[in-house]
């Protein structure tokens, strides 16, 4: 997602037919996809581990998973070489029609609207924590004794965080600052994986319970493709994969599936080393970020909150850009249609008043979402029209008009049916179970 950012920056501010020639080595590529997937879902597998039923079931969902997930890379890099188009919704619009490439907009918008509450959910939790932790450290007493202080909420001191450093970082056209934090998300990952695991191990005894509490039936299914978005979320690079194909050096199918497949491996790595560890340290008791389930004055923790809130807070103007940029070049078109030009002035007051509307509105639901785990959920459900639906949709349309076999064909036909399907399911699965838990919740 963070070389997506780069490459919508630079789309920006040059024209396509200017933009600079592919430099990115497979090393990089590699790099920036694990950046691009290692996120803010990582606190939430122990959750999701809990929730699909214990440690084999959860793997086994994904290593499924796993499958669509690489076939839909491979599919969007295909598709870029096809089609020539180096954003994801350019290909989509390119490959499958202009209502669809339509639609992808729509979803590739609200998607990064979401997880921008996200991001801010996250950082609220960690606010909160951090909060008890220096009154627990400083004054030697307990949680329970903190007094309540309006300036020392976590919803004022969300709000002062958004006004003074966020807004600041995202009104301007382009964000250079994000090349030198861009390494934040890797780096809060892999510490928070490697915590998580020592922890475990250096812990007297072991406690938790790890029995699933559904066992079978119905129940036990529905409980293991609720961990599915949860997947989804921490996987997802896809948006960022159709970029990252297109600013490499060597665009050769056969590397492709390499870079995918070496990247994909060390994000299944990271996130089941912190959802295994996490899961048997707390058992049924794991809480929806795994960092809100240690104690506040554990120093090994407060480092990752502090890592995790600082990338988040320099990703989230990043998610803004990009989500922005579909909404204003929307304005701009109509304004140039209905005015013939379109003026400084006038894309700079857009700018600033749809950062402001976006900020504000993100900001007000993170506020009053229950916990980060429903959020997740409803982001999961969008992300699969990113990681399945699109991605299937081009190859069954690709392969309309691409010279192969017809066994060859027909092979793809049906596995992007197949894909389709899956998708569908999942989002129409996730979405409704996620919006009928917000709806219980308030």
């Amino acid at each position: 997602m963070e070389e997506l950012a780069r490459e919508s920056i630079s789309l920006l501010a040059r024209s396509a037919s200017h933009a600079d020639p592919p430099r990115l080595g497979g090393f990089g590529a590699v790099f920036i996809m694990l950046k691009s997937a290692l996120g803010a879902g990582l606190l939430n597998f122990p959750w999701a581990f809990e929730r699909a039923g214990g440690v084999t079931t959860s793997v086994c969902v994904e290593l499924v998973s796993l499958v669509f997930l690489i076939s839909g890379l491979v599919i969007l890099g295909y598709a870029s070489s096809v089609s020539r188009q180096k954003t994801y919704q350019d290909v989509v619009r390119e490959v499958c029609g202009r209502a669809v490439g339509q639609l992808c907009g729509v979803c590739f918008c609200f998607n990064l609207f979401m997880v921008c509450v996200a991001f801010l959910v996250v950082v609220q939790d960690q606010l909160e924590k951090l909060a008890v932790s220096l009154y627990e450290t400083v004054t030697g007493s307990s949680e329970g004794e903190m007094p309540y202080h309006w300036y020392a909420d976590q919803r004022f001191t969300l709000f002062i965080m958004c006004l003074v450093i966020i807004l600041p970082l995202s009104i301007p056209k382009e964000i250079s600052i994000q090349k030198y934090t861009s390494v934040l998300g890797t780096l809060a990952a892999t510490y928070l994986c490697i915590a998580v695991t020592v922890k475990y191990f250096l812990m007297d005894t072991h406690t938790a319970i790890i029995t699933p509490e559904h066992n079978e039936g119905i129940s036990s299914w529905a409980s293991m493709f609720s961990v599915v978005p949860t997947i989804c979320f921490g996987f997802q690079c896809h948006e960022a994969s159709i970029a990252i194909y297109s600013s490499m050096e060597n665009q050769k199918l056969s590397h492709w599936v390499f870079v995918t497949v070496v990247s994909m491996f060390f994000c299944l790595l990271i996130y089941t080393l912190t959802g295994v560890y996490g899961f048997l340290t707390f058992g049924r008791t794991v809480a929806s970020d795994i960092l809100m389930s240690y104690p506040g004055n554990d120093v090994v923790m407060i480092i990752s909150r502090l890592l995790f809130g600082i990338s988040i807070v320099t990703i989230y103007p990043i998610i803004l850009l990009l989500g922005r940029s579909v909404i204003l070049n929307l304005v701009l078109r109509l304004q140039r249609r209905r005015c013939g030009i379109v003026t400084h002035s006038f894309e700079s007051r857009c700018r600033v008043i749809l950062t402001v509307i976006w900020i504000s509105v993100t900001l007000l639901i993170a506020m009053f979402v229950p916990d980060m785990s429903k959020v997740i959920s409803v982001i999961g459900g969008i992300s699969s029209f990113f990681i399945f639906i699109f991605p299937g949709l081009c190859l069954v349309f690709i392969m309309q008009t691409e010279p192969v076999t017809p066994r060859i064909r027909g092979t793809l036909i049906i596995w992007g049916v197949i894909t389709i399907l899956v998708g569908a399911f999942i989002f129409g699965q996730s979405t409704t179970l996620a919006v009928m838990e917000l709806l219980h919740s308030f």
